[in-house]
């Protein structure tokens, strides 16, 4: 009687254990698009493309396995972790902009893994859509840099061709390779809609 308590005991916490770990994975922003705003403005409109990067990098970093994250196309070539760190350097531009302050390169970024780095790119993502969302003007949302060879900075313009279409290629450059590693992304994601079918 003693095993069989024991026994059902384990197996409740394992699949508690098992619930939190799948909440907590939903936790993360952009599991759907959110809804439409209620108008189109400049703000509306560049949060949207924001959410639409957020919905896609979501999808395209779900459950990739350690052979995903080392997998590369060609011996030159970057592996999905190294474009994973790139997709999160690009998102940092976007989210300083946001926040009037200057991306510094000067400054050696903290050791993440894999988790963390995923969820500081929905994260950043998630705070520009906030911020932008609510902007009448793009003007003051300036791409400002600091590095060894000195301070540069750009209109929003940029951020445009730049950083946020800079991310979104590199969303299918990962879908591409985790489809070649043997882990394609989950066929339920509809990205038209930004909805995940049951």
């Amino acid at each position: 009687m003693e095993i069989k308590i024991n026994s059902l005991f384990k197996l409740i916490l394992l699949f508690s254990i098992t619930m939190m770990a799948q909440e907590n994975k939903n936790n993360l922003p952009y599991y759907e698009v959110p809804e439409y705003y209620s108008e189109y403005t400049v703000g509306t409109v560049v949060a949207r493309m924001i959410d639409g990067l957020g919905f896609r990098y979501r999808w395209a970093t779900e459950d990739l396995r350690p052979e995903d994250l080392t997998y590369k196309i060609s011996e030159d070539g970057r592996t999905s972790e190294q474009t994973i760190d790139h997709i999160l350097g690009l998102t940092r531009v976007i989210v300083n902009s946001t926040l009037k302050i200057s991306t510094d390169f000067t400054i050696e970024q903290a050791k993440l893994t894999y988790e963390q780095k995923r969820k500081e790119t929905l994260d950043n993502l998630y705070k520009s859509s906030q911020i932008l969302q609510k902007a009448e003007s793009l003007e003051e949302f300036q791409v400002n840099f600091v590095s060894k060879r000195g301070k540069s900075e750009y209109p929003f313009w940029n951020q445009l061709n730049g950083p946020i279409a800079d991310a979104i290629w590199h969303c299918g450059q990962i879908v591409s390779m985790r489809r070649a590693s043997g882990n394609p992304i989950n066929s339920k994601v509809n990205f038209l809609q930004g909805k995940v079918r049951e």
